[in-house]
């Protein structure tokens, strides 16, 4: 038996988990998907945001500065990149004028720190590829850049070093309560109990809820349609620019990722179908036109991929935290500032479970900091040399556009959480994410899968089940 279930492994859960782990109990964190980070964390724009856009009481506001603050801190224990770039909301004209001026004192009110509006000669100054027609300017220096599925990685992986378990393919199909504990099934009949359930579900939250009874709440997933340029194009901007916000959220912008690469988007359009992660000749038409407002020369040609996310965006205005019976917790709606608030919503949750009675001491040997992950292209050539005499295989390049090992691959399979598919790999070391989009590397990266996982390379999929890549030899060829 557990004492705390966590149903989903996205950031939000990943932060829940990471904040119980310190706690002396069984947890356990259930995801339907073959790894983590596959839903919403896995395709977002990674902004932590200063906090100057959501309503004054509500609690966006509140975890959203509260989160920022805590990132830094978070990102350095998990070992994981952070950059604090600054952001700008830019206005064309006396309208947006005045929503730069009614953010600044929302802005204000939040608690957000170093606002500044700046005319059109100070934010070329910051930006020289900004358009000469942008009139003002909010800028916000606390504003940043994370990889989310970076830091979702290595916050459940954080939690299982201190001893959480993970349930990978684990679809919860029911949940009862009876005398006071959760007993939890997948769709595929296993079955666990537990006595506190953290409903972290996301596009399904309203599903997971309505298991207990909740119908209070229901999702709509919004689609998000990105473009990413290659590092080529990386001096388009430093800042996050965006738009005055409307009351579809923050619309299209342009960022540095945290690895150097051109982000543009998203669109903002609800849909019906929580899987449908299409992209669209509309919606990446509406990205281009918008961007082309904000430069004068969008490098379109450096185009590497495009994609889509979608957010789990809820029917009360605000993020959903509640306690609708006793040890159960929804954290449902998280959408934007969703990843800004995820380190002070895992807060939340755990002081929650400590008001609801939570009979569970600190552990003496709890440790919030995992141990780093070898990165080879960030090395001095010193440092490769004496990596490569001690392991060989750091000195075999996969991925020739990231500069990925081959020994980076086998830790990030071995390395809890372990990857299990090309994907997996992908979103733990970089391996496919450059100019080539795995053109070069993913014939290894399968070998490399099959041999350390003990199974044929036709049994190695993409991202989860059928997704195969191989599916047997050609006619002739070598057995």
């Amino acid at each position: 038996m557990y004492k705390a279930a966590i149903i989903g492994g996205g950031v939000i859960g990943a932060m829940v988990a990471r904040r119980l782990s310190a706690y002396d109990m069984n947890i356990v964190i259930l995801e339907k998907e073959q790894d983590v980070a596959m839903g919403q964390s896995k395709a977002n724009s990674g902004i932590v945001h200063g906090g100057y856009d959501p309503l004054p009481g509500t609690l966006k506001a509140k975890l959203n500065i509260e989160g920022n603050k805590l990132m830094e801190q978070t990102c350095r224990e998990l070992d994981v990149h952070f950059r604090r770039n600054g952001a700008m909301v830019v206005a064309f004209n006396d309208e947006e004028a005045d929503g730069i001026n009614e953010l600044y004192e929302r802005g204000i009110k939040n608690g957000c720190i170093g606002l500044e509006i700046l005319n059109g000669e100070d934010v070329q100054k910051k930006e020289k590829h900004l358009s000469e027609r942008v009139k003002t300017a909010l800028y916000v220096p606390s504003s940043g850049v994370v990889c989310p599925y970076e830091l979702t990685i290595e916050a459940i992986g954080n939690a299982m070093d201190n001893g959480a378990e993970l349930l990978l393919n684990f679809e919860v199909d029911s949940i009862e309560n009876r005398d006071g504990l959760y007993y939890i099934e997948s769709a595929d009949g296993r079955k666990i109990v537990s006595e506190y359930v953290i409903n972290c579900a996301g596009l399904y939250s309203d599903k997971i809820a309505a298991m207990i009874g909740d119908n209070s709440f229901f999702i709509t997933p919004r689609a998000g349609e990105y473009l990413l340029l290659d590092k080529e194009a990386s001096y388009l901007t430093d800042m996050t620019i965006f738009r005055v916000p409307t009351k579809m959220g923050k619309g299209v912008l342009a960022t540095k990722t945290v690895d150097g690469n051109i982000l543009l988007g998203p669109t903002s359009i609800d849909r019906e179908d929580k899987e449908d992660l299409s992209v669209t000749d509309s919606g990446l038409s509406f990205v281009k036109s918008k961007e082309a407002e904000f430069f004068d020369d969008v490098p379109l040609d450096k185009v590497i991929t495009q994609f889509t996310g979608l957010r789990a965006h809820g029917n009360k205005g605000d993020f959903i935290i509640n306690m609708p019976q006793k040890g159960f917790v929804n954290v449902a709606g998280i959408e934007s500032p969703g990843l800004s608030s995820a380190p002070a919503i895992g807060v939340m949750v755990e002081e929650m479970l400590i008001n609801d009675g939570l009979s569970a001491r600190k552990k003496a040997n709890y440790n919030p900091c995992r141990v780093p992950k070898k990165r080879f292209r960030e090395y001095t050539q010193e440092e490769k040399s004496k990596l490569i005499i001690e392991n060989p295989a750091y000195g075999r390049i996969v991925c020739r556009c990231e500069e990925v090992t081959e020994g980076e691959i086998v830790e990030a399979i071995h390395r809890q959480p372990g990857a299990v598919d090309v994907d997996g790999i992908k979103r733990r070391t970089r391996s496919g994410m450059g100019r080539c989009q795995g053109g070069f590397c993913l014939p290894p990266v399968v070998e490399i899968l099959a041999r350390e996982l003990g199974v044929s390379p036709n049994e190695v999929n993409k991202k989860g089940s059928g997704s195969n890549i191989l599916f047997g030899r050609v006619k002739g060829g070598k057995k």
